[in-house]
């Protein structure tokens, strides 16, 4: 089934334009100006901040001045990346036929040089950039070539010293850490972006997982994220096909979320009151006095990442049987609860050996959520009932309901892999002939449209479409099919128009009861 990134990559290549002699000039200036200020800063500033003359520093002076530095390095190699990436695209594409096959070459050549020096910029200057090279492939709005190279950060956050991870220990609990632990691991045993993850032991011989962030990250958030805003304006200037605000502002939205810690023990609780009936899932009860805006402290919990085929093999868990039980747990999310976990990647969900059916989910990581708005629930709910039933009309209206009218031909193809008017049954391959029938149509389809199509899409839409990219590229490496996530969305969709809902407290009603749960795993109804 095709993703967003298989209709980018069948639809006419994007205008490169003629640069005019101001915009030249700008771009010259900007390659430059990155350029020299990351030649410049590493060695120039750094030893401005050693000169003997700063006798008498104030206390915090090499901590401020050691973040200024920090600042303009990773800003002008941000700077410089990108203007040399724009720069390559104009001059690798110039005077080439956009209907040759030298073009889609020398274009798909691009995309891979490019993609490598974005997971270079996202290596070196960590964080937030490596946040962002994450976000950036989950919402797979981009070709290919950027998503297999920026997936592979999910793996590549490097972990902090102790000695700044004891410093905010000692910041939030007070100097004597032996009067809330009994020991504590000085070697993490999980490292991400902001914060890393040690395990540690209380005085009452409860083991715990205590998740640290990074000192600094407000003050680096701010630069960080002004100097994105500032490259994609840019951009947007210089290739007004291209525009990227609408991402920055998701991500700011999503990662100023994910600082507050406090925030995400209430969404760890919430999630597994949701839960409370489903055996399958596990949610780690949160320490509640042991946790700041700046330390979470949780339950801990064995178990492997959730794609880890070698330790499902050896502990006889079919792959299988735990995609669909990842699918049916955010499925349940998106249709019933509207809660909705914004970063379900492998890192994020552990499958245990323990529970009544063999397996369990350990779901972690609660700081991305998205409350979905009620009328959005319901109306994607509808889209999905109207998709199943190949109502044509009725995803037209929902369409315009979400503001991208103009493009809902496009909502089958993007969420079901079918045509609106495809015979074959839910899941399965379109024929040749509509196979054929979708390229032609495609030939209309510029990254303009592709741009204007997701700024118009409501946020609740985007942060769903995030979720189900990683959980679609989770299905593949478990080797599961990918019928079981339309059929489980199909059904809980279904279910989700239905149910009985609560609004106390503003709070979503209760999920399925078990017995609900086993009642709809008859999908034979959905398959035709």
């Amino acid at each position: 089934m095709p993703p967003l990134e298989d209709l980018l990559r069948a639809m006419k290549p994007p205008r490169i334009p003629k640069l005019p002699a101001k915009a030249k000039a700008s771009l010259l200036l900007l390659t430059a100006t990155g350029l020299t200020f990351q030649a410049a800063s590493a060695s120039d500033l750094l030893s401005f901040a050693r000169h003997p003359s700063l006798a008498s520093p104030p206390s915090n002076f090499d901590s401020e001045v050691g973040a200024l530095i920090d600042g303009v390095v990773r800003s002008s190699r941000a700077v410089s990346t990108i203007a040399i990436t724009v720069v390559d695209y104009e001059l690798s594409l110039r005077g080439l036929s956009r209907d040759s096959e030298d073009y889609f070459r020398k274009l798909s050549e691009v995309h891979s040089r490019s993609a490598k020096r974005i997971l270079r910029l996202c290596e070196a200057n960590k964080g937030f950039y490596v946040k962002a090279g994450q976000f950036v492939a989950a919402i797979r709005q981009v070709p290919e070539e950027y998503i297999s190279k920026l997936s592979s950060l999910q793996d590549k956050a490097v972990p902090c010293s102790f000695k700044a991870i004891r410093d905010v220990l000692i910041n939030n609990f007070g100097q004597d850490l032996s009067c809330k632990f009994c020991s504590f691991d000085e070697v993490p045993i999980a490292a991400a972006s902001i914060a890393q993850v040690h395990h540690a032991v209380l005085k009452d011989s409860h083991e715990v997982a205590v998740k640290v962030q990074y000192p600094g990250l407000d003050r680096q958030m701010k630069l960080d994220t002004m100097i994105m805003s500032f490259l994609s304006k840019s951009i947007t200037w210089l290739f007004p096909e291209y525009r990227f605000d609408w991402l920055v502002g998701e991500f700011v939205k999503a990662i100023s979320l994910e600082l507050d810690f406090i925030q995400e023990g209430k969404n760890a609780e919430r999630t597994a009151k949701n839960f409370i009936s489903n055996d399958k899932v596990k949610v780690p009860k949160v320490v509640w006095e042991l946790t700041t805006s700046q330390v979470l402290t949780m339950e801990f919990c064995r178990g492997n990442k959730v794609d880890d085929s070698e330790y499902l093999a050896k502990m006889g868990i079919d792959p299988t049987k735990v995609a669909r039980a990842l699918v049916e747990v955010f499925a349940e999310m998106i249709f019933v609860h509207g809660f909705v976990h914004g970063d379900p990647h492998p890192g994020n969900i552990l499958v245990s050996p323990e529970g009544k059916s063999g397996f369990c989910l350990v779901i972690l990581d609660h700081g991305i959520y998205k409350q979905l708005d009620e009328q959005f629930r319901m109306d994607y709910c509808e889209l999905w009932k109207a998709l199943i039933f190949s109502d044509s009309a009725r995803v037209q209206q929902l369409s315009e309901r979400f503001g991208v009218g103009k493009y809902s031909r496009y909502f089958p193809l993007i969420l079901t892999g079918r045509t609106i008017d495809s015979k074959s049954a839910l899941g399965e391959a379109m024929s040749v002939e509509e196979k054929r029938k979708l390229k032609k149509d495609l030939k209309s389809l510029r990254m303009e449209d592709v741009s204007s199509f997701m700024e118009a899409l409501p946020s609740d839409f985007l942060i769903v479409i995030r979720a189900d990219g990683l959980l679609r590229a989770t299905i593949r490496k478990l080797r599961a099919s990918q019928r079981v996530r339309l059929l489980t969305y199909a059904r809980f969709a279904l279910y989700g128009l239905f149910q009985e809902r609560t609004t106390q407290s503003g709070q979503n009603g209760k999920g399925l009861s078990g017995r609900e749960r086993e009642g709809g795993s008859n999908e034979e109804g959905l398959r035709s």
